[in-house]
């Protein structure tokens, strides 16, 4: 591998030369295999160690061999995986989304990564995240999201417009909204999830047709997002 290739691979722990290139790395064979199941074409090149197994590497990747030294200067990993893949950020638009996740102000890449992997779980249709969320092509967000990038249809858009207008229910997750085990939930709908610290900005609230929220039965201070997010879906998807 030359020094040149280590550089290149290295700048894609970084947002701006991800886009510049229009690549991103995943690590560890589990993901590279779902990266290969969903959206095989994706996949440009991968580079294992030596004594990496193959299997279910289709012959059409390239793939190059390389030391624990090199693996250890191109990962984004503190414990590297034995081997990692580049592949292109290409948009996967839904067809007709009937059931929608959108999400405000995400920041955390630990956070975005579960919810992802939540949403994929729960048969999103399509996930809508808000500009100033963090990038999915993260290291952090795509080692959490356990290949579910390659599973859920991803959007970033401008939230305020893309929700004014609407004409399904906006679930809103709000604490001051009602119970969600006491409201009749509705099959195609949009579950808004507002930002860590702050919840949902004070701009998107009026377009929230139907505040809910997760009531408090013990004595904990709150929920996680993505604790939240995983409580919501399940609920909606037990009412449809």
């Amino acid at each position: 591998m030359t020094q040149q290739t280590i550089k290149t691979l290295q700048s894609l722990h970084k947002k701006k030369f991800r886009k510049e290139h229009n690549a991103f790395l995943i690590e560890g064979k589990k993901i590279i295999q779902e990266a290969l199941l969903h959206q095989p074409n994706r996949v440009q090149h991968i580079y294992a160690l030596e004594t990496a197994p193959l299997d279910g590497i289709p012959s059409s990747i390239p793939v190059t061999r390389i030391t624990d030294k090199e693996l250890s200067k191109i990962s984004a990993l503190q414990h590297p995986q034995d081997m990692l893949a580049v592949c292109s950020m290409v948009d996967t638009p839904a067809n007709q989304p009937a059931f929608q996740l959108a999400l405000d102000t995400i920041q955390d890449p630990g956070n975005m990564g579960t919810i992802l992997r939540l949403a994929a779980w729960f048969g999103v249709d399509e996930v809508l995240i808000s500009e100033d969320s963090v990038d999915i092509y993260n290291p952090k967000v795509v080692q959490a999201s356990m290949g579910a990038i390659f599973t859920v249809a991803i959007r970033y858009v401008n939230l305020i417009t893309t929700l004014t207008g609407i004409d399904k229910p906006i679930y809103g997750a709000l604490l001051e909204g009602t119970n969600v085990y006491r409201t009749n939930l509705e099959k195609s709908c949009i579950l808004l999830m507002g930002n860590e610290g702050n919840g949902i900005s004070p701009e998107l609230l009026p377009c929230v047709s139907h505040p809910i929220t997760i009531p408090k039965f013990g004595q904990g201070e709150s929920l996680n997002v993505a604790m939240a997010t995983g409580i919501l879906l399940s609920e909606l998807r037990r009412a449809n």
